[in-house]
């Protein structure tokens, strides 16, 4: 029973996922370590590919350092267009083009079918039952009712407790939390 069960929530996931239904609420914010090249139109000399520094800082030619950290694509476009306008060009045409998102990854352990690491799309988050489908579904021991993501926020190790039987069984898609990078999914084995 169980594993038809877990086949089945395999199944909903993967397609709900491939039609696009557990996108992104909001545009992709540039991390540390992602790579971007900038151009300015009609201007080759200022074209950069760039990483983002540990602490989410570019340097750009003419402007020196700047903070690019939790900004969208469109927010560090227009960030850089007037810091040009400012000082330096009259019309700014400043494209940003993420070429490397930096690796963000989830933790699927114990019962489950494939347990391992998983990689998260560049521009979207995944939920806990993505990444749940991703390690191939529950195992027919899985306690499903105690369900864990251990996340480290702000250098403190949380544990968030869910029941997936709440999401699958009840439809309350809210506990169907979106994960973090880093974050640990465990699936304890049930003993009865």
């Amino acid at each position: 029973m169980r594993t038809l069960f877990s086949i089945i929530i395999c199944f909903i996931a993967l397609t709900l996922f491939a039609n696009g239904v557990f996108s992104q609420s909001s545009e992709y914010k540039l991390q540390p370590m992602d790579v971007i090249t900038i151009t300015v139109h009609s201007h080759p000399d200022l074209t950069t590919k760039t990483r983002l520094t540990a602490d989410g800082y570019i340097t750009f030619p003419l402007l020196g350092r700047i903070e690019a950290q939790g900004l969208a694509v469109r927010e560090l476009e227009v960030k850089l267009k007037t810091m040009l306008e400012k000082d330096y060009l009259v019309t700014a045409q400043v494209l940003v083009f993420i070429e490397e998102y930096r690796p963000r990854q989830v933790s699927v352990i114990g019962e489950v079918n494939n347990p391992g690491k998983f990689d998260m799309p560049g521009e979207k988050d995944i939920t806990l039952m993505q990444a749940i489908a991703m390690a191939g579904g529950f195992t027919k021991h899985a306690e499903i009712q105690k369900t864990k993501v251990m996340r480290i926020d702000e250098g403190v190790t949380k544990t968030i407790m869910i029941n997936v039987k709440d999401i699958t069984e009840k439809g309350e898609k809210e506990k169907d939390i979106v994960l973090k990078p880093e974050d640990i999914v465990y699936v304890p084995e049930s003993f009865f």
